[in-house]
């Protein structure tokens, strides 16, 4: 009793700093730059946590996570622009459209085996961005201008609260435990009559529509939509938060996430050699911390004064 207390003390308190941080902003007392990077941070932990499902808790490799983004951010970007509709409703298309366009990526690639996933995501990313390239209609390689100014702080975390809390009962379910069971061995989890297919195309189908409405966030933030801000190398930048934070772990997506992008932010005066810091620290992670800050752990608030904040081994 004493820590769901406490969880909801941290969400209360959570929440009661972003509006206060966006009334703030408003009103011009904080930097608009400021409120952008934390804004930045919060798409990124959406882009982080739901690639979690697949590559962490259901232990696939999945690379081409850019894509579905690109997906949900041209959905969203033609229903404000060119059909005038509300950001709400574009919002929602975007996570839906995404989530189909998973569901149909999923079929055929998880009647594969082992790293073959991951060609075929990579295959998919640069599809989608091959055919946003050459859509005159939605800009083509000049990218697409004019999206309104919907995103904000409230937008943004809003749609955080609401996934980590999704995906934390989804993982400590019973669907959860499945996808554990198939991530340590396969072959037994079917063998136990476990639907393997079928939930490795839910968890593929739920990442996906999160990163759809990651991308209609991202947006209509930075107002621009252009076809090479969604290649591999944005799908490097999302798997570098993810292994920095840990993979099967919601607080890991939420430390990686932040940290990378607080740091990339910070070296943007070095120009393109910012991004080759986003690879080159995914191969230092994985030569030196595999596991990442918080692989396979959860920060829990159970126990805190007892603990001191001590990490607690997720279940497998």
């Amino acid at each position: 009793m004493a820590a769901r207390w406490q969880a909801w003390f941290l969400w209360s308190f959570a929440t009661a700093l972003v509006v206060t941080l966006y009334v703030l902003g408003r009103a011009g007392i904080v930097s608009n730059y400021l409120v952008h990077v934390l804004s930045l941070v919060g798409i990124n932990i959406i882009l982080t946590a739901s690639l979690n499902l697949v590559n962490g808790y259901l232990g696939e490799f999945a690379i081409g996570h850019a894509g579905f983004m690109a997906v949900g951010a041209y959905v969203a970007g033609v229903m404000t622009v060119k059909l005038d509709l509300p950001f709400g409703l574009a919002f929602l298309a975007a996570g839906l459209a995404a989530a189909v366009m998973a569901w149909l990526v999923g079929i055929p690639a998880f009647t594969t085996f082992g790293d073959y996933l991951a060609i075929v995501t990579l295959g998919f990313n640069m599809i989608i961005v091959n055919i946003i390239t050459n859509i005159d209609a939605v800009g083509g390689p000049r990218g697409m201008v004019g999206l309104p100014k919907a995103t904000n702080l409230l937008w943004v975390y809003g749609t955080v609260m609401a996934m980590l809390i999704i995906f934390r009962n989804l993982v400590n379910s019973n669907y959860g435990r499945l996808w554990r069971a198939i991530r340590q061995d396969e072959i037994a989890a079917t063998l136990m009559g476990v639907r393997v297919k079928r939930l490795k195309l839910a968890a593929f189908v739920l990442s996906g529509l999160f990163a759809g409405l990651a991308g209609a966030l991202w947006g209509h933030l930075i107002q621009y939509i252009n076809p090479s801000s969604f290649t591999y190398v944005k799908s490097t930048e999302i798997l570098a938060m993810l292994y920095l934070g840990g993979m099967g772990s919601l607080s890991g997506s939420v430390v990686g996430a932040t940290l990378l992008t607080v740091l990339l932010e910070s070296l943007r005066d070095l120009g393109v050699w910012r991004m080759v810091i986003s690879p080159l620290i995914l191969v230092v992670i994985m030569l030196r911390m595999p596991r990442g800050i918080l692989g396979f752990r959860e920060l829990t608030l159970e126990g805190w004064g007892r603990t001191k904040g001590v990490f607690r081994r997720a279940t497998a």
